[in-house]
């Protein structure tokens, strides 16, 4: 069947067997990530649901097992705004699968005042970019061990906003607004895929980035009920309607189960299919260009490598 905005992530899989891989999905205690989780988990995956809270981890596992007796889950909780926690994580899974065939980085999250973590980096860049990062480049042997195999980066239409910049990751010469931290890190996501998957491609393993549209899921806990009206409002009104959580989680499972993309890598994807480019700054779908930019993409890589202290080759 044709895929598009309106399938959902079981309609991706469909009678596809899943056992025998290993699957990684970071906040899978929720949201789009839980939905992945269960879909995956109910094909024969074994997936790891990886979350910072331990108690919620195991109530979503449990609550997929009610589903599917026998479906091979295990759970992990770390912060991925909290570095040592991270590599803490990321061992404990190279111990137990030495073997990844693919990770899917889902988490994320917006809102509240300005923060700094352990590292000086602003939360929003810490969480949805710097642990990311740090978490995948430290998974990357398992994910070499099991090519072909696959990375899945979300990021959002919030790296359409133009809101990057090199010069104050901080946010010490401009005003903070959480939604533009936001917007950071999403432009991060986009630029962190764009590097990893150059470097990656040699091995056997994909790297891509998508959208999964506009959803309410607890992403949204941190702003105020007109702070999300304002978002899916505005998705509304400029040609991409709010989805279900199904729906949102059907374009990261396609990039990360789906046979059609079977080394396909480096690309923006959205609605199930590949976005095309975009520069217009009204339009709440397509990529934007300069987000696909390798120079760019090779300076964040530089600046994030010497933010986490370590250089990453492998």
């Amino acid at each position: 069947m044709a895929f598009d905005a309106s399938t959902t992530a079981e309609q991706v899989v469909g009678d596809m067997d899943l056992n025998g891989k290993v699957i990684v999905v970071t906040g899978a205690s929720a949201g789009l990530g839980l939905e992945t989780a269960r879909v995956l988990a109910k094909a024969g995956a074994l997936v790891v649901m990886a979350g910072r809270d331990a108690d919620k981890n195991r109530r979503a596992a449990d609550s997929i097992r009610a589903e599917a007796p026998g479906a091979k889950i295990e759970t992990e909780a770390f912060d991925l705004s909290e570095l040592v926690s991270v590599r803490a994580a990321a061992a404990r899974i190279l111990k137990a699968h030495p073997k990844v065939d693919v990770l899917i980085n889902n988490a994320g999250f917006v809102g509240g005042p300005l923060v700094y973590t352990a590292e000086g980096c602003e939360k929003h860049f810490a969480a949805n970019h710097v642990g990311p990062f740090v978490l995948t480049n430290l998974l990357v042997p398992a994910l070499k061990a099991a090519a072909p195999s696959r990375i899945v980066v979300l990021s959002s239409n919030g790296h359409r906003v133009p809101a990057f910049d090199f010069d104050d990751l901080r946010f010490e010469k401009r005003q903070y607004n959480h939604w533009t931290a936001y917007a950071q890190s999403k432009r991060a996501n986009v630029l962190f895929a764009v590097a990893l998957a150059k470097r990656l491609e040699p091995f056997g393993v994909t790297v891509n980035v998508l959208h999964p549209g506009v959803i309410r899921t607890e992403v949204f806990r941190d702003v105020t009920p007109d702070e999300e009206k304002m978002v899916t409002d505005y998705s509304e009104t400029h040609g991409s309607p709010v989805k279900s959580i199904p729906q949102g989680a059907a374009t990261q499972v396609w990039a990360a189960v789906g046979p059609d993309l079977a080394g396909v890598t480096g690309r923006f994807l959205e609605d199930c299919q590949f976005a095309p480019l975009d520069d217009s700054p009204m339009s709440a779908s397509g990529v934007l260009p300069e987000a696909l930019d390798p120079a760019s993409a090779e300076r964040l890589w530089a600046m994030s490598e010497k933010i986490v202290g370590q250089r990453f080759a492998w």
